[in-house]
């Protein structure tokens, strides 16, 4: 098990500044005990992903079929009660999918709206090798997906892209894959911007997302890259910036017993305070929890699980104010497989039967309770 001092000291080696070299770097806040609430702020907006599939590192493992049925059951459970808004995200549309994937989209997003939910809808680059690079036509392909999307009642997000940032040797969960990525971020972002405010659509954001994270030369990379081809119509575009963080599993990829709120805290605060502002994004542009989950599986147990989401879930509720956050999903209401060795495959709250894991229960009740 790494030490809480190890922990320390591999964040601050991953951390990057936007100050001179010489200056210290940006570590962020790094122990939520240190950090004192600010009062007041809104109470967050919950969520989950509904669906089983999770993109993974490793040979493609089969997805269990899904009961759609059992799924909107299972939903209805989480769901909190007296009208309060429960947002599903649904993930991995892709590029390369073409029309019939913004078809599919498009019934689902109807389909969970039918039944009250708000609807996010991830919109992946992820192109064949012949759109990959090719940014005016993707461009062309954003457009038509917020026309198609955002225009159906309930639909009140769209997240441009996935991940850019993040694992380039995994294309089935980051774009970060494929050439011209962070253009197709930048010009996707303005894309999908122009239509929404063209159109009317008053109640669809745009934003994008970051991934916790990545090596030092790549996040500057990245964000810096933001910076310089961004400019201030990028800067207008964003409505909100996503995070996503998985303690205990990506990175960290081990956490004390009780470092997962250290590590959503850490998390939190290297994007709102070291990164956000090198392009511009301010403390006035939200950030979304997008993706947070650990994962049950081989050498991890249901306990755990339950330990990790109670943590991270009350640390970005107790300091939400703090760092701007407005909303919070957790990943994911089912399992993949849950047969699979792979550990990725085990983030539900439910087995891939819809038998539930004993923190399905544990975040029904938090969302009970702290829900906006």
């Amino acid at each position: 098990m790494r030490t809480a001092a190890a922990t320390l000291v591999a964040m601050a080696t991953l951390a990057i500044s936007q100050a001179p070299a010489e200056a210290a770097p940006c570590t962020g806040d790094t122990t939520a005990s240190a950090v004192t609430p600010v009062k007041g702020a809104p109470r967050l907006h919950f969520g989950i992903n509904p669906a089983g599939f999770a993109g993974a590192l490793g040979p493609p493992v089969a997805e269990t079929p899904e009961d759609p049925a059992k799924t909107l059951e299972a939903l209805h459970e989480l769901r909190p009660d007296r009208g309060r808004p429960f947002a599903l995200r649904l993930n991995r549309l892709f590029w390369s999918d073409h029309a019939a994937g913004v078809e599919h989209f498009a019934a689902l997003a109807r389909h969970y709206a039918r039944h009250g939910y708000r609807i996010e809808i991830q919109v992946r680059y992820h192109p064949t090798p012949s759109q990959e690079g090719h940014i005016s036509r993707w461009v062309r392909y954003v457009r038509r997906v917020t026309r198609t999307l955002g225009s159906i009642h309930g639909v009140t997000a769209l997240q441009i892209t996935n991940e850019v940032n993040f694992l380039p040797i995994a294309p089935d969960a980051s774009d970060a894959a494929f050439d011209g990525a962070k253009d197709a971020l930048i010009r996707g972002v303005e894309a999908a911007h122009r239509v929404v405010h063209k159109l009317g659509l008053r109640g669809v954001r745009i934003g994008f997302n970051w991934a916790y994270r990545n090596d030092p030369s790549s996040e500057n990379d990245f964000w810096t890259y933001l910076a310089d081809n961004g400019g201030p119509r990028f800067i207008r575009a964003v409505d909100w910036v996503g995070l996503d963080a998985y303690p205990g599993t990506f990175f960290p990829p081990v956490e004390t017993p009780s470092g997962y709120a250290d590590g959503m805290v850490n998390a939190m605060s290297v994007l709102r305070d070291c990164f956000m502002p090198i392009p511009g994004l301010g403390p006035k542009v939200p950030m979304k929890v997008e993706e947070n989950g650990w994962p049950t599986g081989p050498g991890r147990s249901e306990a755990t699980q339950v330990t990790a989401l109670r943590e991270m879930v009350r640390a970005v509720n107790r300091l939400r104010g703090n760092y701007g956050v407005t909303d919070y999903r957790w990943f994911d209401l089912r399992d993949h497989n849950t047969s699979s060795l792979n550990f990725q495959h085990h983030y539900g709250l439910l087995r891939d039967d819809y038998s539930q894991k004993p923190a399905f229960g544990v975040y029904r009740r938090l969302v009970a309770r702290l829900a906006a």
